[in-house]
């Protein structure tokens, strides 16, 4: 009798025990304050010490639970790894949403901390309905709201969240950008600034030359960028609706002032930046390098003037309150990219790590491999840069790359839309790419939107590095809500796929995929977004 009396006991503790909600946080404690990890933007998590390429399979990997919201989610979730907060030591994951609401979720056990919304009081968030000139008026980039976009950046020595708003009242139109404690989410002091440019040129929409920055027409769509002190964000246009150009606004970190206003094309038109929701990169000098869209390349004629660069890939410093291009290139066919509608930059860039090389592609299906230091300019009838590569004539390029080195090698992953997932291997010492790259055969994404790629991996460790890709499946994601999938591969061996989602639906499956937003790996869980206003917490299974 005492014996069933004490198994009793230890039976109900174990029970009480792994039933609790306020669980330790994982022993990890890896932290994705920005897009895609990094202001490389390599999309890498190199301190994943649980997840491997042996226990990522269907029998032991899979759904655990998932953070409900209030809308879609556009915005790449990110993780503040042992974090101070509710009396403990926490792993949390924030999630911003196109509502204007911002959530802060325990990522271990999936309690909420806190959730506000940031829309201006009186007003409600933009909506795709709003962009009456869009498309014709038919503008379906977006199937509803319009609110927070552009993933945040989050500065984790002052605990502070950045993030940009939309409001309206359905006649009057801003843009705000909130700077928030991650621990309780209260605004900081001065915060929100209501965002407002100006800039000299004679560009499209300009008035006695100057251009105002034109809250209802300009798309934060880039992820935010945090870098010495100053946060940046970059605007582009909804569906070309004009007059749009691509500013790149800079804001002190600490007082809210704005510092930096830069426009690409002020003489000219256009020049957006977007990057299929990719961050523009950084180097740790404060370097900012980015690539317009589309737009006016060059003034009267000469497409080597420094005025207008649409259509172009650039590395810029501060220079008093804007900002000065230290470097560029424009491909020597960028009248017909511009032409067609043939965005260059549409493969969002990535600085690979620890090199001198800056990677981006376009609509017309090449990839650039550029000098970060020396781009290469521009050339009437040839492209004086490192490498093209052609992927395909029907790749468009809407997609995200990631990078992984392994002990012997270095890749870079591309799986764009109507393609195949490659692997480019990377030569650090003649800093070029492999233009045979490792293939794989597995069904990819079709339409015009490709994957959304993130690597992790413990270092350089065998058996760990695993290629996470989510796109939507057999559908065209470009103007529909589509259903959609998650894979795991190895990375060292792309045509060997782990796990996917859809292998045991039941169980794992996250409803509809989320456009241009990359899946958060970080203290062995996947964090995947999606539009079915959830975020899906995938995990080694108990």
């Amino acid at each position: 009798m005492i014996k069933k009396y004490l198994f009793l006991i230890f039976t109900l503790s174990l029970g009480i025990i792994s039933g609790c909600k306020k669980s330790t946080s994982s022993t990890q404690g890896v932290s994705v304050l920005t897009q895609h990890n990094n202001n490389t933007r390599s999309g890498w998590n190199n301190h994943e010490t649980l997840l491997t390429t042996s226990n990522v399979n269907v029998n032991q990997f899979g759904k655990q639970f998932s953070l409900p919201v209030d809308d879609q989610i556009f915005a790449q979730p990110l993780v503040v790894g042992h974090l101070h907060i509710d009396n403990g030591v926490h792993n949390v994951v924030y999630i911003a949403t196109v509502n204007n609401t911002v959530y802060a979720y325990d990522g271990d056990t999936g309690r909420m901390y806190w959730k506000k919304n940031f829309t201006q009081p009186g007003m409600r968030p933009f909506k795709n309905t709003d962009m009456t000139g869009a498309c014709g008026g038919h503008y379906e980039d977006f199937t509803g709201n319009i609110g927070i976009v552009g993933t945040p950046v989050i500065d984790k020595a002052s605990n502070t969240i950045y993030f940009v708003t939309r409001s309206t009242t359905g006649s009057t139109f801003v843009q705000h950008l909130h700077a928030v404690n991650i621990v309780n989410g209260h605004e900081k002091s001065g915060s929100p600034v209501k965002i407002s440019a100006t800039y000299k040129g004679t560009g499209a929409g300009s008035q006695g030359n100057t251009i105002t920055f034109n809250a209802q027409h300009e798309n934060q769509r880039q992820g935010l960028t945090l870098v010495n002190g100053m946060v940046y964000m970059t605007f582009s246009s909804y569906c070309d609706w004009g007059p749009f150009h691509g500013w790149i606004l800079g804001y002190d970190a600490t007082t809210l002032n704005q510092q930096i206003v830069y426009n690409d094309t002020p003489n000219g038109y256009d020049g957006g930046l977007w990057e299929s929701g990719m961050g523009m990169a950084a180097d740790a000098q404060g370097n900012l390098y980015d690539v317009a869209g589309n737009g006016t390349v060059g003034v009267n004629g000469n497409p080597t003037s420094m005025d207008n660069r649409g259509e172009s890939a650039v590395k810029l410093s501060q220079s008093g309150s804007s900002l000065k291009v230290n470097s560029y290139f424009t491909p020597y066919s960028y009248k017909e990219l511009n032409q067609k509608d043939l965005d260059y930059g549409s493969l969002g860039a990535l600085l690979i790590p620890n090199s001198n090389d800056f990677l981006t592609g376009g609509k017309d299906g090449n990839l650039y491999l550029l000098n970060k230091n020396q781009m290469g300019g521009y050339q009437s009838s040839s492209n004086n840069i490192r490498e093209t590569i052609a992927i395909d004539s029907s790749a468009y390029l809407h997609s995200q790359p990631a990078y992984f080195k392994g002990k012997s090698k270095g890749y870079v992953y591309i799986w764009s839309e109507n393609a195949n997932l490659s692997a480019y291997s990377y030569d650090s010492t003649s800093e070029r790419l492999n233009k045979n790259p490792i293939t794989s055969t597995v069904k990819g994404p079709t339409g015009y939107n490709g994957a959304v790629l993130s690597v992790s991996s413990n270092g350089s460790k065998n058996n760990t590095g695993i290629l996470w890709a989510s796109y939507a499946w057999n559908c065209n994601a470009n103007h529909k809500v589509c259903p959609g999938i998650l894979r795991a591969f190895d990375a060292s061996d792309i045509t060997k796929q782990l796990w996917n989602n859809h292998q045991n639906y039941s169980r794992d499956g996250a409803g509809n995929y989320a456009k241009f937003s990359a899946p958060t790996v970080a203290d062995g869980h996947v964090y995947l977004p999606t539009f079915s206003d959830k975020v899906v917490v995938y995990g080694l299974l108990k």
